[in-house]
């Protein structure tokens, strides 16, 4: 029988973790091979320093230390020049583009990886479908290979993989397609700090946040390669946000203009209690704080114009430069970690699994914006949510297929109408018909009106592709 390995048993013991051998005995060799890469992947110091930190509470800043973060408005008279510095980058071949695809479709009553869900309100495309096309849509344009970088987990990794082959990868080469798992971290007993087993050869492991998306990255490999390639900036976004300008061109030339190493998206909030994070600016740097840690008088302070002093929402878009994200995963640059307290069941003494009525574990998540107040260079810019933000969350109401499906008509209504092309409108501003236009038909409402008809006739469903 394979004994445990001397060095690996010796940082258990060492670290009052050996309970994690208790069924050693009664393991199978795969079963051995799978808990022992487990478990000389943990760093057993780290662990220790999370769990001294359980205690520790979010305390946000002075409310006199928290400004309003400076924006590029959407409408900035540079915009032309910008434009024009990020269409010279995508033909060079210096962007790559990441979309965040860990999260399976629960919520939305749907068990597959999110990435699978239709939302095409006409053609019933997937979201994957939507975003790989904008992608392929960008590298016809511009002549030049754009990788794109899916970001899986350990549950959705298989099905988007073999999605993505099946689907012959929606027209992308191959090997310009790359799929990488998120990281993920071990829950630790609230009392005592021991490591919680999910089975007799298993741990209990979940993602460590979207975060973890950068450190996943560098640890796969991929953003050395990228590098080694010529790749000089990533664009990052969410794969549940179907209207999302993937790498758009003058986006990026902002971000090329400043030298920014972090540039990021921001939309005006609905309101002060908007479920948003909200970007501020903190002694000169760019931060966010949640919308949950922002104290709800400061979250409704207006300015003389009556505007919200912090209107800024983030829908989790950014341009990160390739060489700031190698220093912020390496090193003393990492990413740090977040104590969360959970329910997690888990394995008891007697090898039965206990489900707690109460939180019972730490688990610890990174989150993208930290890495925000790091960069030396940074950039707002302004979009809005008719033209880029519609995310899929829920079943119904807010944020759901229904709506999704509606603001992919809405901007489909918006660009065909800007062509001269009669839309039937509701009183809002809404299609009144599904509407949908291929990324592949026209990747923005320029492309399209060199193309349309404008006589076409809109009087019921319409793809344009």
């Amino acid at each position: 029988m394979p004994a445990v390995p001397d060095d690996l048993l010796k940082r258990l013991r060492s670290a009052g973790q050996e309970h994690v051998l208790r069924w050693w005995d009664r393991l199978s060799e795969d079963e051995r091979r799978e808990l022992t890469g487990q478990l000389q992947s943990l760093d057993l110091d780290e662990l220790a320093r999370l769990f001294a930190q359980r205690d520790h509470v979010y305390t946000p800043p002075a409310m006199e230390a928290i400004q309003p973060v400076p924006v590029v408005p959407a409408d900035s008279p540079d915009n032309p020049r910008y434009r024009r510095l990020g269409e010279e980058a995508l033909r060079r071949g210096e962007v790559a583009v990441l979309v965040v695809a860990g999260g399976q479709g629960t919520r939305l009553g749907f068990d597959y990886p999110k990435g699978l869900f239709p939302i095409g309100p006409v053609s019933d495309k997937s979201l994957f479908q939507i975003h790989a096309e904008k992608v392929l849509a960008i590298r016809r344009r511009y002549g030049a290979a754009v990788p794109l970088l899916v970001m899986t987990s350990q549950a959705t990794h298989a099905p988007t993989e073999e999605f993505f082959a099946e689907s012959h990868y929606f027209g992308l080469p191959k090997e310009d397609v790359h799929f990488f798992r998120q990281g993920t971290m071990p829950a630790l007993d609230l009392a005592t700090g021991k490591l919680l087993m999910e089975a007799p050869g298993r741990l209990f492991l979940s993602p460590d946040g979207h975060g973890g998306t950068l450190t996943a990255l560098a640890s796969s490999g991929l953003l050395a390669q990228l590098q080694a390639k010529g790749i000089r900036h990533i664009f990052y976004f969410q794969v549940d946000n179907p209207l999302v300008k993937v790498a758009d061109p003058t986006f990026l030339g902002g971000h090329i203009d400043k030298r920014s190493e972090a540039s990021s998206r921001v939309i005006p909030k609905l309101g002060p209690t908007d479920k948003l994070g909200n970007f501020v600016q903190l002694d000169g740097r760019c931060s966010m704080i949640e919308y949950s840690d922002l104290p709800l008088e400061m979250a409704q302070q207006t300015g003389d114009n009556g505007r919200l002093r912090l209107w800024a929402g983030s829908p989790a878009i950014h341009f990160f430069d390739v060489d700031f994200l190698t220093r912020m995963t390496t090193g003393a640059g990492m990413i740090p970690l977040h104590v969360a307290r959970k329910k997690v069941p888990y394995l008891d003494e007697t090898g039965r699994t206990a489900k707690p009525q109460a939180e019972n574990a730490l688990k610890f998540e990174r989150f993208i914006f930290d890495v925000l107040p790091l960069a030396e260079r940074w950039a707002v810019v302004e979009t809005s949510r008719r033209e880029e933000f519609a995310p899929l969350k829920n079943a119904t109401g807010d944020d759901s297929p229904k709506t999704a499906k509606q603001a992919i008509s809405d901007l489909a209504g918006d660009w065909l109408e800007a062509a001269g092309v009669e839309i039937p409108k509701r009183p809002d501003g809404g299609a009144v018909v599904a509407l949908e236009i291929s990324p592949l038909f026209a990747l923005d409402s320029e492309e399209l009106a060199a193309k349309v008809d404008r006589d076409a006739k809109i009087d019921g469903p319409r793809y344009f592709e």
